[in-house]
This record gives C-alpha cells, structure tokens and sequence, in this order.
C-alpha cells in the first residue's frame, strides 16, 4: 500500500511547498490538492489556492511523488480544456499526474462564481461525458463527439500525456451511478472512509465490474482520511467523534492494526489530509511518526 499526503489549499504557497518537500523526503509516495475556489462555510473570505496551478508548480519542484487533484471538479471546467492541462502537467511533472476527477458538490462556489449546479444525476451525467471525452483526447489522433451535453468535432490533443494511458481517478462513494461510472471508465477510484466503509463500498465496485465485463482488479483503490496519532484516549476519541471527515485516530499499535485492514481489503494507497493536524511543527512530528511508525504495517 502506499501513503500519499494531501496539504489544504488554504495553506500559503510557501507553506504548502514545504510540506511537500518534506513529505516527500521522508518516504511517502503521492500528493493531492483539493479543487476549490473558497471555504465551504458562512464565512467565505478564507485563501484558497488553485488547484491546477498548484499542480503545475509541484510538479516542477518535487521531482519524485504522484501528483493529483483530490478531485478536479467536472462542471469548474470544459472537459477538453481539462484535458489539455492535464496533458502538460504530465509532462512537467515527466509522467507522474493522476487525473483525478469528480461530479462536483460544493454549492456556493458555483453560486458566487455564476457557475450552473445542476441536479445531482445532471452533474454525474455531464461527468460521465466528460471522462469519455478525456479519455479519447489522451489516445486518440482526433475526438468527435456529439453529446448531450458537450460537443467536440475532429478534436486534436498534442502533446499526448507522457504517461500512456494517463491515469483516470474518478472519486465519490454513490452505489448505484458514481461507482457504475468508475467501473466503466476509471483506472483508480477514491472515497472518504475507514476500512469497515471501504469494504462495503469496495463490494459495491466489484458488482458494477462484473456487471460491465471488466476484471474488478484492474481498478486501484484509494481512501481518504484524517489520522490522529496520540498516546491520550481522550484527545483520539474527541478527534474520531468530528463528523465532517472519516479520521482514524490511535496510538500507534492501534493505527497500524487500522493500516493493516485497510491493506487486508485491497486498499492500495491511503491519502492523508493535515486539515487539523495544527501548526506546521506539530503537522511535521505526526506525519513523521505516522510514516517511521504505523505505515510499515501496511508496506
């Protein structure tokens, strides 16, 4: 299993290279970014950094580790556009992007920036679409395609990624169209959760596989979550008791017994998320110990 780190875009641009430098000489393997444009909450005046921006600069100054959004947002930008961004990061990056990519669901960024919400199907529809648009462009000389919703004729995309093909990370848990989508079209596959919710969700995937004729295993599995490492129960029990965000929380013979059920059931990579891991020299000491200590168990 691999252990990637995602830093909140509400972090400095100074801040956030550090940490990822620092993430990536201490041993973990990948670094995504989130793709919002303001705080979800009542008080919007928050930073929040650009996610394709980001990537850009990441990947010219951290050379070794994937790279991702934890998920571009479909319905922020035209799929073919998409495409090509994606297509010139993997090459400033030299083939280490993950294109990873969602239907969309933080409501008052497409309010405050006079962008169309859609229902929920539309939104997994227009993204459906969308994935297959993207997914030609990486391959094909030209595209056309004559949608519901996106029209493209004789389309090229050159350079093509380096990577071929460049990976396709669709996230989102929903059981009936969300993980139908991904066991069509993606290569790896992201939600939120810890190993009792994975496992549920993982099975869910491996019928929609079956249903559409494609080896379930051929698609990678990546979990989202919070950790809280400490020696005080009390400190764990409050960190697991926030309900925005699965987090695991433990001392550390307790997260490396949640890091092997994780790798028990096919996780292949977990991505932790510093959101309230406090300032940066405390971040630094539990992703630190988290990596010498708890994630050898999943390795």
């Amino acid at each position: 299993m691999r252990f990637s780190f995602w830093p909140h875009a509400s972090q400095s641009w100074e801040d956030i290279l550090t940490l990822c430098r620092h993430a990536e000489a201490t041993g973990w393997e990948g670094l995504w970014i989130a793709d919002h444009f303001m705080p979800n909450a009542a008080d919007v005046s928050g930073p929040v950094h650009e996610v394709w921006t980001l990537l850009a600069a990441l990947a010219a100054a951290v050379p070794r580790v994937r790279i991702g959004p934890m998920v571009s947002c479909n319905t922020y930008r035209h799929p073919a556009v998409l495409a090509k961004m994606a297509a010139t990061v993997d090459h400033i990056s030299n083939g280490r992007l993950v294109l990873g990519y969602g239907a969309g669901w933080q409501e008052n960024e497409h309010a405050a920036y006079g962008l169309e919400f859609y229902t929920v199907g539309q939104r997994l529809r227009r993204m459906e679409e969308a994935c297959r648009i993207i997914k030609s462009l990486f391959t094909e000389r030209r595209t056309t395609l004559d949608g519901k919703y996106y029209k493209i004729t004789d389309a090229p995309l050159e350079p093509k990624p380096v990577q071929n093909p460049l990976p396709l990370l669709i996230g989102g848990g929903g059981e009936k169209v969300t993980l139908r989508i991904v066991a069509e079209l993606a290569d790896e596959w992201n939600v939120w959760g810890d190993p009792k919710r994975l496992g549920e969700k993982m099975a869910i995937l491996d019928d929609h596989c079956r249903a559409v004729g494609r080896d379930p295993k051929t698609i990678k599995r990546t979990a989202a979550t919070l950790i809280h490492l400490s020696d005080d129960p009390a400190a764990n029990e409050k960190a697991r008791s926030q309900p925005r965000y699965a987090t695991i929380a433990g001392n550390a013979d307790e997260l490396r017994e949640t890091i092997r059920e994780y790798a028990r059931i096919g996780v292949d990579e977990l991505i932790v998320a510093d959101f309230f891991m406090g300032p940066m020299a405390q971040k630094t000491a539990m992703l630190d110990q988290f990596i010498r200590e708890v994630a050898p168990a999943g390795r």
